[in-house]
């Protein structure tokens, strides 16, 4: 599924991108987590010692990585996320050849698992199969006649934006999606309806003039004609062109990646009434039926302008135009699991052309992203029998509480803040609910049955399976607990209508997380990272809710002001980095990540001198304790991206690049004493510039 704008911001999730240092195994964890922890942790061999760290402390403490390591040939970046990333992987894969080898229950978690990941890796009877199994969706297709069927056919085609951050493709044959949670004013659970409909990530590939995007349109204009050729369908050009003259309408009609992130301005709920009279065109009855939401009486229209835009193209735009976007995404978004001429097409647009990537990832690896993405608690469940021991969350919980009590003595202690404001912070931050590991209840997929040699249905019946788990949350209260990542992802995540965080077990592993290092490389490295989510629940979106995870104004007018002011000074600090010469990095679109960061890296520092109880940090090997910590911090972020993958992220991403996350330092005071950073150094800030949020 495409990875929406909207959901992506909703969940204010980290990102997906650092250091090189090889994952330690669950018995090493346990092994060790009984030491103690005093080992230096830092990596020295990654760092350039030549280097001032007052002109580059991302080259100072990740020169000497930059130069050795490699980008994979299958791989657009490689770093500390994808080094984690790999060894779950390696324990992912050992556990599915345990199961492979066993000879589970079909109706139980482990024979779905089986079932889903032997048909996907089944190749020839993939190939044997051809198109067949695409020809009931195609003839679904083929049979719209008018707005009411086509309106009936977008309902039936609507998928779940429940896990984007884990999502493995760009591609939506959807021209909206839902993601369900409590709304944005605090009331009941109910269906957010998305914008959605473009084959390439972002509104951008399709407008922008800039040569690198004009190219990129070109070659997918060619990839959709291939497509049809593949398919075997007639007059692949025209059907081309009318796709591609109907995608930049949609792109036209799409909010912008600001927009959507956009909280205070997009908390527009609609009766179902309201469909008929503020989005004519589409047939709404027929769509929510379609929908499977033939009684919803309530929604909300997150993107509500563009709702309307894309519901008048819907009677605007020729019946066959819709008809041939929908059989290219039809085909293109499950070309994984379709004949090798499709999946192969698909990674030379989506693969090489967009991310710079040499060649695809081995099959089993691409079998288990998709267990991954449509069995994930079931296989998340048996991950963490096996590799995430009950130390190791005892462990991350206590730095949870200490970075959170960390957190609120800086509210305390700010000394422009009103009485009203601070109380409602403190009260934010004291009752955020923390999830480590794993969730406290596991989604079911009863019902789910998965089948040998049937990869195209298997992923098929996968997305209703999770499309219905999120329907069946509406109307009903809201589950503060409930999480919304697997277990074994790498990453972290807020979540603000919630005011909770999910830290799941994969990420608690080195280069985040090590057991046999000195608390002070812990705290920069996993403790920023809690900080840092701790963090965006205020962000300049995060803080626009309150303890409750309602959209409410909790401050005076002279404190917003401040806060504005301050996020506008970080967002000017950060217009100033340039990967290319004719890019930079967009200073407003990234705020919410770039607070996240001052603010937790602080925090974290705070609680990591809190932990010394006084006593002097050691000296390991020449380096100090608040050395240790910000290189670290810095090492957690060092990452190698292609050109096509880094230009990708700086248009459209919401989170800046690794190397740009780690001169977060220029803001922190403690930084420039550990390093003796003095004025006329190329990343010294005067005092006065250092932004200080939280």
């Amino acid at each position: 599924m495409k990875k929406n704008a909207v959901a992506v911001a909703l969940m204010l999730g980290v990102a997906s991108l650092p250091l090189s240092v090889s994952g330690c195994t669950s018995a090493d964890k346990q092994a060790s987590a009984q030491s103690a922890g005093t080992a230096l942790g830092i990596d020295t061999a990654a760092m350039d010692k030549t280097v001032k760290p007052g002109d580059d402390f991302y080259a100072y403490a990740n020169g000497g990585w930059m130069k050795t390591s490699v980008i994979p040939d299958d791989r657009s970046n490689i770093g500390g996320f994808t080094i984690a990333r790999d060894e779950t992987e390696k324990q992912l894969g050992d556990l599915i050849q345990s199961i492979l080898a066993a000879n589970p229950a079909p109706d139980s978690d482990a024979g779905r698992i089986k079932s889903f990941y032997s048909a996907y890796l089944d190749t020839k009877a993939i190939e044997a199969a051809g198109l067949e199994p695409v020809k009931a969706d195609l003839a679904r297709f083929d049979a719209i006649s008018d707005v009411k069927s086509l309106s009936r056919v977008l309902g039936e085609q609507v998928r779940a934006d429940v896990d984007p951050l884990n999502a493995t493709d760009f591609q939506t044959s959807n021209l909206f999606g839902v993601f369900v949670t409590q709304a944005l004013n605090g009331s009941e659970v109910m269906p957010y309806l998305l914008q959605g409909g473009l084959g390439m990530p972002e509104r951008e590939y399709y407008l922008s003039s800039a040569p690198k995007m004009v190219d990129l349109r070109t070659k997918y204009r060619a990839y959709v004609e291939g497509v049809f050729e593949r398919a075997g369908m007639s007059d692949p050009a025209a059907r081309a062109d009318r796709v591609m003259a109907l995608e930049m309408k949609i792109a036209k009609a799409h909010a912008s990646r600001e927009e959507s992130e956009d909280f205070q301005n997009s908390a527009s709920e609609w009766a179902r009434d309201d469909f008929a009279r503020k989005a004519p065109g589409i047939d709404w009855d027929a769509f929510l039926t379609g929908m499977n939401l033939p009684q919803q009486k309530r929604f909300s229209a997150y993107h509500s302008a563009a709702i309307t835009r894309l519901s008048a193209l819907v009677a605007s735009e020729p019946i066959d135009a819709w008809k041939d976007w929908l059989a290219l995404h039809q085909i293109s978004t499950h070309a994984e699991v379709l004949p090798e001429r499709f999946d192969s097409w698909y990674f030379d647009f989506f693969g090489k052309a967009l991310q710079g990537t040499k060649v695809p990832r081995a099959r089993e690896k691409r079998a288990l992203a998709a267990v991954n993405l449509y069995l994930g608690d079931a296989l998340g469940k048996l991950y963490v029998e096996k590799n995430f021991p009950p130390a190791a969350k005892a462990e991350i919980e206590g730095m949870v509480g200490e970075i959170k009590g960390a957190f609120a003595k800086r509210i305390e202690s700010l000394d422009w803040m009103a009485d009203s404001t601070r109380k409602e912070a403190i009260e934010k931050v004291r009752t955020i609910e923390v999830g480590v590991g794993y969730p406290d209840k596991w989604r079911s997929y009863a019902g789910y049955d998965p089948k040998p040699g049937s990869a195209y249905a298997n992923v098929i019946a996968g997305e209703k399976t999770r499309l219905a788990q999120e329907l069946a949350k509406i109307g009903k209260p809201l589950d503060r607990r409930e999480w919304w990542m697997n277990a074994q992802l790498v990453n972290a995540v807020n979540l603000p209508v919630q005011n909770a965080l999910n830290f799941p077990a994969a990420i608690l592993q080195r280069p985040f997380f090590d057991p046999k290092a000195d608390a002070a490389y812990n705290y920069g490295a996993i403790g920023a990272v809690i900080g840092h989510e701790i963090s965006h629940s205020f962000d300049n979106n995060g803080a626009a809710f309150d303890a409750t995870g309602k959209l409410r104004n909790w401050w005076t007018p002279k404190d917003l002001a401040r806060f504005g002011q301050a996020g506008k000074s970080l967002a000017d600090q950060y217009d100033t980095y340039k990967p290319f010469p004719d890019i930079s990095i967009n200073g407003k679109l990234t705020l919410g990540e770039n607070i996240a960061d001052v603010a937790g890296l602080a925090a974290a520092l705070d609680a990591y001198h809190a932990s010394l109880k006084g006593k002097q940090a050691p000296v390991i090997e020449g380096y100090t304790g608040d050395q240790r910590f910000f290189i670290a911090y810095a090492q957690s972020w060092a990452t190698k991206m292609r050109e096509e993958a880094l230009r990708g992220r700086v248009a459209t991403d919401g989170h800046a690049p690794g190397q740009y996350r780690a001169l977060t330092v220029r803001n922190i005071d403690a930084w420039y004493r550990a390093f003796d950073v003095q004025p006329g150094e190329k990343l010294y800030l005067p005092p006065e510039k250092r932004v200080k949020i939280w």
